[in-house]
């Protein structure tokens, strides 16, 4: 048996009065084993002002004295008085601490402790995330558990208000789990823990129980001189609510009775105290070795730099993923574009010529083809059209399909005779998505749309300046309506009703079948008049009344706009039936 195993730490005397019935005599002074204190379970409660910190410090001066390390988790910042007497690392939050730490300090300050013999104050008082000072704990707890595993050095670590931590209702949290494992186990690593808490009733009963030694102070609290009755026994129940300021009953396993104590007054400054009217002075507090605190700025500073280095990491991953996100919006607007360019391209480049106005099938996205419809027109059509031809071929836009004027005839008619063409230089002609219009059994009279319009535009709707009159502009909008059929019709009512929507779903609305080719040519048509506008990801909306109103540069008043727009949707709504949201051309 080695000098340490026998030596003892004096913390009290016995006192006199209810509830002590020791065989020592008052006056008599307590003396308790260190290696039991150091590697055992402690706990030491009292309600606030009855003395269980002042307590803990008498314990934590005589080991400090005797050159025993310990370990203090301060949750209300009032033991780092213990610095005016004895040179510990008080580690915390605060900047009045002689070091900032946080969970990565963890190791190191196990490493303090058992190694080097530092003595710690481990000040969670000023942490105000919760978790943060919980995950500290429970990193350090973790790192004194496993190096004491190999070291097997008695050690002690104190816990003030342990019911935090682990609590006699609701779950435990990591730091809880982790000061029970040191409770169960810690004693044979060498390993020891004490518990300090005003309120008994709210710890967990299983770490009570186990405790080798318990400093029970004054308590008033029914529920917790209840707890009193459970362990000592219903006389120290009643005695206990009588006690004075630092006088508690002593139990411990090496005794075989229970001591009615009072505890020496710390020699420290009692940064816990009470303030009062006097004016405060605080000590001189010993300083650490700027060594050690040098150690734990290079784990402060590494920090620093490695959540700097996250943070432009974060800020730079950021800013790529706006890219990403934009390079994605405009990678699926490039789609949206080239399938309806392929889907157009497919339904109306790469057809026949349709067989109207005396066309034979004729494939127009061939050039040698293309210059003999060239030649074929300006042989049929010379001189330059007026006004009045435009009209007269507007009008014929109406004729019964039944007319059998050819080609031939209307060119010897008596009006004007239409413009030479020339053959554009690039792709193929653009149909504009009019081949629905191509009739073979049109008349001669009836408006070719896509021949006398060209490259139409919505710009070619504007009248000439300082015109006034809204007829011209409903005859004008209304003859291109009329030069569409009922299936044009049947979707521009569907983009109508809806506002926003997709070429597939007006073509189907309009009766027609799901054929994506011959919707999106169609939908070319009404596009290229003006009618409806691209919105997007495939789809298209209404803008007819948008159309109107930039015929007069925003002049009209609401009620002129809407007259003016009800009566060009009356060239396309008069046959369209409209059942629930949808447009459907009529049988």
């Amino acid at each position: 048996m080695t000098d340490s195993d026998t030596e003892t730490i004096s913390v009290a005397e016995i006192s006199s009065g209810p509830g002590g019935v020791g065989t020592e005599d008052p006056g008599t002074t307590v003396h308790l084993p260190v290696v039991d204190i150091l590697t055992g379970r402690g706990f030491i409660t009292g309600k606030s002002g009855s003395g269980k910190s002042n307590t803990a410090s008498v314990i934590i001066e005589n080991l400090l004295s005797a050159n025993f390390p310990v370990l203090i988790v301060d949750t209300d910042g009032e033991y780092y008085g213990l610095k005016q007497e004895f040179e510990l690392l008080h580690a915390g939050a605060d900047d009045e601490c002689d070091i900032q730490v946080s969970p990565e300090h963890a190791e190191r300050l196990a490493t303090l402790a058992l190694e080097q013999n530092v003595p710690i104050i481990l000040d969670v008082s000023g942490y105000l995330d919760d978790a943060a000072a919980d995950e500290l704990v429970t990193e350090v707890a973790k790192h004194l558990f496993a190096k004491e595993k190999k070291l097997k050095k008695p050690f002690l670590m104190l816990i003030e208000e342990c019911h935090e931590y682990i609590p006699e209702k609701g779950g435990m949290d990591e730091a809880g789990k982790m000061l029970i494992k040191i409770g169960k186990r810690g004693r044979k690593h060498g390993l020891g823990v004490v518990g300090i808490s005003q309120r008994p009733a709210d710890v967990k009963k299983d770490f009570i129980t186990q405790c080798d030694w318990l400093v029970w102070h004054r308590l008033t609290w029914r529920n917790d001189t209840k707890v009193v009755g459970r362990i000592l026994g219903s006389e120290y129940a009643d005695a206990i609510e009588d006690m004075g300021n630092g006088e508690g009953f002593l139990v411990t396993d090496w005794s075989e009775t229970i001591r009615r104590v009072q505890f020496h007054k710390k020699q420290t400054f009692d940064a816990g105290a009470t303030p009062g009217l006097d004016d405060f002075e605080r000590p001189d507090l010993k300083s650490v070795d700027g060594d050690l605190v040098s150690d734990l700025k290079e784990i402060s500073d590494e920090k620093a730099r490695r959540e700097s280095q996250i943070a432009d990491l974060r800020q730079e991953l950021e800013k790529k993923d706006a890219k990403i996100r934009q390079l994605e919006r405009e990678l699926e607007e490039a789609r949206d574009l080239s399938r309806m360019a392929d889907q157009f391209a497919q339904a109306m480049f790469q057809k026949a010529e349709a067989p109207y106005r005396g066309g034979s099938g004729r494939n127009l996205n061939r050039p040698e083809e293309q210059q003999a419809a060239l030649a074929e027109y300006n042989t049929q059509n010379a001189g330059e059209p007026t006004d009045s031809d435009v009209a007269e071929a507007t009008a014929g836009a109406d004729t019964d399909a039944g007319d059998d004027t050819s080609p031939a005839q209307a060119a010897t008619s008596d009006s004007p005779p239409r413009p030479l063409l020339e053959a554009p230089d690039g792709p193929p002609w653009p149909t504009h998505g009019f081949g629905s219009l191509e009739r073979a059994d049109a008349s001669d009279d009836e408006f070719d749309f896509e021949s006398e319009m060209g490259e139409f535009e919505p710009a070619d709707l504007q009248p000439a300046p300082g015109a006034q009159d809204r007829r011209d502009v409903v005859d004008r909008m209304t003859a291109i309506v009329d030069a569409l059929d009922e299936v044009h019709h049947g979707m521009l009512a569907h983009y109508r009703e809806r506002g926003i929507s997709e070429p597939l779903a007006a073509h189907v609305a309009a009766g027609e079948t799901g054929n994506q080719h011959l919707a999106y040519g169609r939908n070319r048509s009404l596009r290229r008049a003006g009618f409806i506008r691209h919105a997007g990801r495939g789809k298209y909306e209404y803008a007819l009344p948008d159309l109107v109103s930039d015929e007069y540069a925003d002049l009209l008043d609401d009620d002129e706009l809407r007259e003016t727009v009800a009566a060009i949707e009356a060239s396309f709504l008069d046959d369209i039936d409209i059942d629930d949201g949808a447009s459907s051309a009529e049988n």
